[in-house]
């Protein structure tokens, strides 16, 4: 009800707790197209994590159609904004080649960032893909 309230007064964090509440189920029922909506609300007003779950939802299409250009595009803001998540989650599609042309350095170069911002997964998708280089 105050995620609600917040949201409803343009309240980025607001919008982004009150999006991570459908998207999760938590208190609510369950809803990735509320979520999507909400999640575009909160990077809109400079939510940066709203940004990644938004990009989280493009990529695997829940709440919205399949779109890796929006996904790469948001993880890309949230990582220019210093967002670890959005760093790694660049590294993942660079590495698979999800959306983009595949590219090993690059995808090192993003979990690097993530790996020194201490997301703990950056470091272990660094340090593994690291290691199959050689």
């Amino acid at each position: 009800e105050l995620f609600t309230e917040a949201c409803d007064k343009d309240n980025a964090r607001g919008c982004y707790n009150l999006a991570y509440m459908y998207d999760k189920g938590t208190g609510v029922k369950q809803d990735y197209f509320k979520a999507a909506e909400l999640y575009t609300k909160a990077c809109d007003k400079g939510d940066v994590l709203g940004c990644v779950n938004l990009g989280n939802r493009y990529y695997y299409g829940e709440g919205v159609k399949q779109d890796y250009a929006k996904a790469l595009k948001l993880f890309t803001k949230a990582c220019d904004k210093d967002v670890a998540l959005g760093c790694n989650n660049l590294g993942v599609m660079y590495e698979d080649g999800t959306g983009v042309t595949a590219n090993k350095q690059t995808a090192l170069r993003y979990y690097g960032k993530a790996c020194d911002m201490n997301h703990q997964k950056g470091c272990e998708n660094y340090s593994e893909l690291n290691r199959s280089k050689n």
